[in-house]
């Protein structure tokens, strides 16, 4: 997949937001480099995802806002629209080939969120 950002070897970490501004369970949006990203605390699972934030299904700014769950063991985003769904871990959408999303690294620190980039 083509990344909207400059090719570089390593990743570069950009500060996103404090751990409470983004909802349990749920979903928030940054922007980095221009770029919307949607940023999700899986608290039921203990993990941080990051995504595109754009669904490509109807290029909307939606995946923040959407319901996150499981599909088995794989976590995953439903777009509040038009419920297309996508892997938090891979990006690939879950009910239809021919869609997929970027996804990012996250680490938290100190109650810091920050999302890789290369």
């Amino acid at each position: 997949m083509e990344t909207l950002f400059a090719e570089k070897e390593e990743l570069t970490w950009y500060l996103a937001c404090r751990v409470e501004d983004v909802p349990a369970d749920g979903g928030a949006c940054v922007l980095i480099n221009g770029h919307q990203i949607a940023i999700y605390n899986f608290a039921r699972r203990g993990e941080w995802y990051a995504t595109d934030n754009e669904c490509p299904h109807r290029q909307q700014m939606a995946l923040s806002r959407g319901m996150i769950g499981s599909q088995g063991d794989e976590p995953k985003v439903a777009c509040p629209f038009h419920k297309k769904t996508f892997s938090l871990q891979t990006g690939q959408c879950l009910n239809d080939d021919g869609y997929q999303i970027m996804t990012f690294p996250v680490k938290v620190t100190d109650g810091m969120v920050y999302i890789g980039v290369e």
